[in-house]
């Protein structure tokens, strides 16, 4: 069978892939459960050149279908912050806890539109022979006033998505899946990697 190789360590991001992906004939790998360590620097100034960077550095260890991903939150009202430092907003070892009260926090005393916000994700692929794809998704929301939900995780429990009155934590993860951003861009990717599987059954 065919194997996949999604460039996280993140387990609760692995959970949100194999959802997205199933139906594919590959088996789905993180890192870690392939048994490649590697110790990326993710310099890019935007959320397709640190999934490239990150695709490319692990396709250089496996000649395998590499896929990697760039995701954050923009917060309009914080000049679009964190943006491609979501994951490093604060310190790497801050807890989202932390920052996200945080964003709450310096969007005190706005209402409404002024607390727009979106998190915006790039899929990028390179496929065993060197080939790349990249594919993106958004979605629009607000920062909530407070945090809610105990599902997803990272900036989840404040994303408020007004048409639903919920946050994304708030969802389930069919319903999350759906919608969210990387859900958007894994399902653009989606086709190319069936499309890679059928050529390459065996």
């Amino acid at each position: 069978m065919n194997r996949i190789i999604f460039a996280t360590g993140n387990a609760g991001k692995m959970v949100e892939v194999r959802e997205i992906l199933a139906g594919v004939d590959a088996e789905v790998l993180s890192m870690k459960e392939a048994g490649i360590k590697a110790d990326i620097v993710e310099d890019g100034s935007t959320f397709e050149e640190n999934a490239l960077i990150k695709a490319r550095a692990i396709h250089a260890q496996c000649g395998c279908l590499v896929l990697a991903d760039d995701s954050g939150l923009e917060v309009d009202a914080m000049d679009k912050a964190p943006g491609i430092y979501s994951a490093r907003f604060m310190g790497e070892d801050t807890s989202y806890e932390i920052k996200n009260q945080a964003i709450i926090d310096r969007l005190a005393g706005l209402e409404g539109s002024a607390r727009s916000a979106r998190f915006r994700c790039v899929i990028a692929a390179v496929f065993p022979d060197g080939t790349e794809a990249v594919t993106e998704g958004t979605i629009e929301g607000e920062i909530a006033h407070a945090p809610s939900g105990r599902g997803g995780f990272g900036y989840d429990p404040i994303f408020y998505l007004p048409e639903k009155g919920k946050t994304t934590a708030d969802l389930t993860a069919e319903e999350k899946n759906a919608i969210s951003h990387r859900g958007i861009a894994l399902s653009r990717m989606k086709p190319l990697i069936q499309k890679w599987c059928e050529e390459n059954k065996g």
